[in-house]
């Protein structure tokens, strides 16, 4: 999978880090593929590799609808050949939502499952039903993380050639941090902020994902949720337009707004010691923004 524009750091040079002292970035990973952006790149990257040594020729996954992950993997699915079925929440799909018509554009099959279902997505009976049923398809997590994924942010992170004070990123599922914890070695302090409310208990499932590798140089952010996931209140919204007029730099509600939200909120309050150097990932995310305009929420 080539990178469509290499990413990189961009300062932020909010008022805040020059009161406090400290020098932010942003790791622009939202700009390395036009449509298979920001981590979702990544954590697809070896997962199509082994689909294709496996010799499958369709790939299934889980998400709602308003999905990254979906929207990527329809994307990727289109671009690298594969067949793609999206196993969509049921309640969720009766109008099919800007991330769904855009999967469906590119060839994804939905299949609509109850919420009572839906909760089975890691059962291994579900699963290999589900196999079964599409002819014995390659089939990726909900949010893509799993080994392969972690595999890839963990090269995703190598390109980061420096090791800051603070690492931050948002976190879903965790296999994106789980990437990040290894790569860095016990580097840097890492911070994950949640995007889901008591996001603590994402610690147990990105240990999981770290199979076993113990490091201590990490800790989740949980109390930038706004309500929970998916969740968000006017001032997000405006803060996330106020952000794009001062440093041309888009943010969406879900999970890069909060955390940035989050990480002027603890420098506010002398979180980061003076003279610490933060970088912050943009995970991409952006394509969901059209399923909030749909709603009548305006982004700039």
């Amino acid at each position: 999978m080539p990178v469509f524009l290499k990413p990189f750091l961009q300062e932020i040079n909010h008022p805040l880090c020059l009161e406090k002292k400290v020098r932010f970035s942003l790791w622009r990973e939202d700009l390395n593929h036009p449509l298979i952006s920001g981590n979702k790149y990544w954590k697809l990257k070896y997962n199509l590799e082994k689909a294709k040594e496996l010799g499958k020729s369709s790939l299934l996954t889980f998400g709602g609808a308003h999905s990254n992950h979906i929207y990527a993997f329809a994307a990727a699915g289109k671009e690298f050949g594969f067949e793609t079925i999206g196993v969509i929440r049921g309640d969720e799909c009766r109008e099919l939502s800007p991330t769904l018509r855009f999967a469906t554009d590119c060839g994804m099959r939905i299949y609509q499952v109850s919420r009572e279902q839906y909760r089975n997505k890691t059962d291994a009976s579900f699963l290999a039903e589900l196999s079964e049923k599409f002819g014995g398809t390659f089939i990726i997590p909900e949010g893509g993380s799993n080994e392969l994924a972690v595999k890839g942010c963990y090269e995703m992170i190598q390109n980061l050639n420096v090791s800051p004070d603070f690492l931050c990123s948002p976190v879903g599922t965790g296999g994106t941090l789980a990437g990040i914890i290894r790569g860095k070695e016990g580097q840097s302090k890492i911070l994950g902020f949640s995007a889901l409310k008591g996001g603590s208990f994402l610690r147990n499932d990105i240990e999981d994902l770290l199979g076993g590798e113990v490091f201590t140089n990490w800790e989740i952010i949980d109390q930038f949720h706004f309500g929970g996931y998916a969740k968000f209140t006017p001032e997000l919204v405006s803060f996330i337009n106020e952000f794009k007029k001062q440093f041309s730099i888009p943010l969406e509600p879900i999970y890069t707004g909060k955390m940035i939200w989050g990480i002027l909120d603890m420098l506010r309050k002398d979180f980061f010691p003076e003279n610490s150097e933060i970088i912050a990932i943009h995970t991409g995310g952006l394509q969901g923004l059209k399923g909030f305009e749909e709603k009548g929420v305006t982004f700039s």
